[in-house]
């Protein structure tokens, strides 16, 4: 097992050097020729594809490289400090590529996305393969509690087929209001909170008063005119933001600029992404549609980065930025000081954004209960984390107490669920028809809305 483990793991690491951006045409050029495509047109179309994605890392790069600063800044000037650094999901995801599960999910998760396919249970074919780690996380935070690696590979089995399944209900209304035709989200850290969202909004349908207040970046584009636009608005709100964090005029008027190129740009980028993904789409569905006609539905799932240029998510993420670092103070048994994270809200939230169908208010409204439970599930594996961290000889933050976390990924709730059964927790075993029997119901109500809603 010990060898078969090391070479896992060093075939692992040397897919994942290439990275992202390199990944995925490849693979994407790999699944064309399997279904018969045109080598011309696949090499043109997964390269399109990797160059769209390059432009929205390097967009998305601006946004956290501007709102990560301004976020500390406003930690620091509430002078108050709390032991549970958040170390952000890109050390978190080191660390779990780090451990000894990693290796045997990426096999593991391909097998189910195929077997899943094969018995029609899914239409999501995810060669996100650089996500997967989300799924390697439960894996490991598992191991660590119960010591057990067959316990753990049916803890990255059992979060991969809950999150193809959410895929699929978002992606209709995906195709819509995100404009990505064709296209799924199986991102662990966002797709969990489609249900939520939908869950919150119809609370908010029965509340009078509240469930007419729509504030929502068309609506505001055509009400405002030039300042209804994505780009003020996002000038705007980075301006704010720059205020919030207590800088001089030169930073404040930097911070509103960037944000501002953030919101013109991203949808761009998109743009780009979906000018080589598309041909693709199409030609599998032919493909698929000649040999099985009952099989031409199925989505390419990708990194929820390709939906964060929605304006509408970006906005909420910059609302809840201030109103996540007062939480963070107030709310009772909360050690987690979020920091590495808190740039990377738009992912956490996009979800319920598109639950919302693109409205701001109800977005942050719903948005507020998640990062209270975020933050006490961080607080709670953090010892876990911790550990882990030390096993991979992780290096601590300077002058942190050495104790850290992770805001979105450590306070994943369906993560934090799932490992809870593992440890045999009664009350998360109760539970489980209780959410189950919870969730058929939101997707029962929800499911002729979102399809109607579709065409």
């Amino acid at each position: 097992m010990g060898n078969i483990s090391k070479t896992l793991y060093d075939i692992v690491q040397y897919i994942l050097g290439f990275g992202p951006t390199v990944m995925l045409p490849l693979i994407l050029f790999i699944i064309s020729m399997f279904f018969k495509i045109k080598p011309s047109k696949a090499l043109r179309s997964s390269l399109i594809v990797g160059i769209g994605f390059v432009g929205i890392y390097a967009i998305f790069g601006i946004l956290t490289d501007n709102v990560g600063p301004a976020a500390q800044a406003m930690v620091q000037r509430t002078g108050v400090d709390l032991p549970v650094v958040d170390l952000g999901w890109p050390p978190l995801s080191a660390i779990t590529w780090g451990s000894p599960i990693a290796p045997f999910v990426i096999p593991l998760t391909i097998l189910i996305n195929i077997a899943m396919l094969a018995i029609n249970q899914t239409r999501t074919v995810d060669v996100d393969m650089w996500n997967y780690w989300h799924f390697a996380l439960l894996g490991t935070l598992v191991y660590y509690i119960t010591n057990s690696f067959v316990f753990a590979l049916v803890a990255s089995a059992i979060v991969a087929i809950i999150v193809f399944k959410l895929s699929d209900w978002a992606a209709p209304l995906g195709e819509k209001y995100f404009g990505l035709e064709g296209v799924s989200l199986p991102t662990l850290s966002s797709i969990t909170f489609f249900p939520i969202g939908l869950l919150g909004n119809k609370i908010i349908d029965s509340i009078p008063l509240v469930r007419d207040i729509n504030i929502d970046p068309i609506i505001i584009q055509k009400k405002f005119g030039i300042f209804g636009e994505p780009m003020m608005v996002g000038t705007i709100l980075g301006l704010l933001l720059g205020v919030l964090a207590g800088y001089d005029v030169k930073g404040i008027l930097a911070i509103g600029i960037n944000i501002g190129a953030v919101m013109f740009i991203l949808p761009r980028m998109v743009s780009i992404l979906m000018e080589g993904l598309i041909p693709l789409s199409e030609a599998i569905k032919q493909f698929l549609n000649k040999r099985y006609p009952d099989r031409d539905d199925l989505y390419i799932g990708l990194d929820i980065a390709v939906a964060i240029g929605n304006p509408a998510i970006i906005s909420t993420a910059l609302l809840l930025t201030p109103i996540s670092i007062a939480l963070a103070f107030l709310i009772p048994g909360n050690k987690v000081l979020p920091l590495g994270d808190l740039a990377n809200l738009a992912v956490m939230i996009s979800m319920v954004v598109l639950a919302c169908k693109g409205n701001v208010f109800r977005s942050v409204l719903i948005g507020i209960p998640i990062i209270i439970g975020d933050l006490l599930i961080a607080t709670s594996v953090a010892p876990i984390v911790t550990q882990m961290a030390k096993d991979v000889q992780f290096n601590f933050p300077e002058g942190s107490t050495g104790i850290v976390s992770s805001f979105l990924d450590g306070g994943n709730p369906l993560r934090f669920w799932i490992l809870k059964i593992f440890d045999m927790n009664i009350i998360a075993i109760i539970l489980i028809p209780v959410i189950l029997v919870l969730v058929y119901a939101i997707y029962k109500k929800t499911y002729h809305e979102v399809m109607i809603d579709n065409k």
